[in-house]
């Protein structure tokens, strides 16, 4: 079934294809449980798997909400690590709930870069998900800073300072 060993190998984008069919499926059995329609789109990028799910009108609403979302893709990682026996970092994306979490995460950067332009040494955002504070890290980078994570499991936040 996998090219990779569990031996934390980086998998192959066929792995990350299989991955995506198989959280695909899964997703797709949770709205027919719901009786929600979405249209879902795979995508492989960046090492990850990725399932978009949009829909016409706003049927999708009570699913797109960010805990929700966030829930949704736990489920869907642990199916998909179930039946491929080996970590995933599926990404769920439900009605643009990822662009829409994107664009807060990137004001938070913006008010963080102005406490240090009115002189902090760092500033220190929110405890968030792994994958939140890679986009974290991904913004500030862009912008010419630097960032680290720190603290432990729920707590773990980035924390901003300039280069």
């Amino acid at each position: 079934m996998s090219t990779t060993q569990d031996t934390g190998d980086v998998p192959t984008p066929a792995d990350l294809e299989t991955e995506g069919d198989i959280a695909a499926d899964y997703v797709e059995g949770l709205l027919d449980i719901v009786d929600v329609d979405g249209d879902l789109t795979l995508d492989v990028k960046q090492g990850r798997a990725y399932v978009s799910v949009e829909s016409e009108g706003d049927s999708l609403s009570a699913l797109a909400d960010p805990d929700t979302v966030q829930a949704l893709q736990e489920l869907t990682r642990l199916a998909v690590q179930a039946k491929t026996g080996r970590f995933s970092r599926v990404i769920l994306d439900v009605g643009g709930s990822r662009d829409a979490r994107q664009r807060e995460l990137g004001k938070l950067v913006d008010a963080a870069v102005a406490r240090l332009d009115e002189g902090s040494s760092q500033a220190s955002l929110p405890a968030m998900s792994s994958y939140e504070r890679k986009l974290v890290h991904d913004i500030v980078a862009e912008r010419g800073l630097v960032s680290e994570s720190y603290g432990e499991g729920a707590d773990r936040h980035a924390v901003i300072r300039r280069a």
